[in-house]
């Protein structure tokens, strides 16, 4: 059994408070975005697990695939033995919920392969003890996220009349220095009501607080950003922590960019 992990970018992002917990607050609207990473299951004797296509920085045995299946046979030890293979087209690090998507969509797998009869909500609490992203994958629609990211409420977010390009210029961003420069603030207007405005007003008005810290760290990130507008973007942005960055046109609007080799580049539609 084959499924798709795909990926996500966030449509603004505000840091609003500092939580007792060690977490933050946020505010987003998650969205879901057509690069995809590829997983496979098989039933076999032993545990196995392989990747392939992009490497995967990090011990393999923390790989939330691995994870999401030891979560779910903790509760379900009648549950066999599987192969997984995961191919990596996501890129690693770059804020666009490859790896908790990964983890989200095997909980999914599981619970279709072996008739565990887990509802969504059940699928969302477990998906929540692997990362803060990951719930959003269970419903895998636009979500004003909020909390750590995993109070969810779908919204009517209707870009189907745009493209996207994404361009991650292979700079990985640590997601704990991210926050660590960052002063949570509430914003006198929430991304709940600025993303409901026509789009292009959302270039003056829908902020990702980490850009501010993130550009000036990375001065090549904020150009990213920069070229995007001026190939003609109604919208640019960092995705979540970067250094992913992505620009909304119109459907019917041709572009072209000019980024070093190494740069992963990559057009979706919506």
């Amino acid at each position: 059994m084959v499924i798709f992990p795909n990926s996500k970018i966030n449509l603004g992002l505000n840091i609003v408070g500092k939580r007792n917990d060690g977490y933050h607050d946020i505010e987003t609207v998650f969205f879901p975005v057509l690069l995809k990473d590829a997983l496979e299951l098989i039933e076999q004797e032993k545990f196995e697990f392989s990747t392939s296509g992009s490497s995967i920085e990090g011990d393999p045995e923390k790989n939330l695939c691995i994870k999401a299946y030891d979560l779910l046979k903790k509760d379900f030890p009648q549950m066999p033995a599987v192969k997984m293979h995961l191919h990596k087209a996501i890129p690693m690090g770059a804020g666009l919920g490859g790896g908790s998507a990964d983890g989200a969509f095997t909980l999914k797998l599981l619970n279709k392969k072996f008739d565990l009869s887990l509802s969504e909500k059940q699928l969302i609490n477990y998906s929540l003890e692997l990362g803060s992203d990951c719930p959003f994958f269970i419903l895998n629609k636009p979500c004003f996220a909020t909390g750590r990211g995993e109070l969810l409420e779908p919204t009517e977010q209707d870009l189907s009349d745009h493209k996207i390009a994404i361009i991650h210029p292979a700079i990985h961003i640590s997601t704990a220095w991210a926050f660590a420069n960052i002063k949570p603030l509430r914003p006198a207007k929430s991304i709940k009501q600025i993303i409901q405005q026509p789009i292009s007003t959302w270039k003056n008005e829908l902020v990702n607080d980490f850009e501010n810290p993130v550009f000036e760290k990375y001065p090549e990130i904020k150009k990213i950003k920069e070229k995007l507008y001026d190939a003609g973007a109604i919208y640019a942005s960092m995705s979540g922590s970067g250094s992913a960055v992505y620009g909304i046109f119109n459907s019917k609007e041709t572009f072209s960019f000019s980024f070093p080799k190494n740069y992963f580049i990559k057009e979706v539609n919506v």
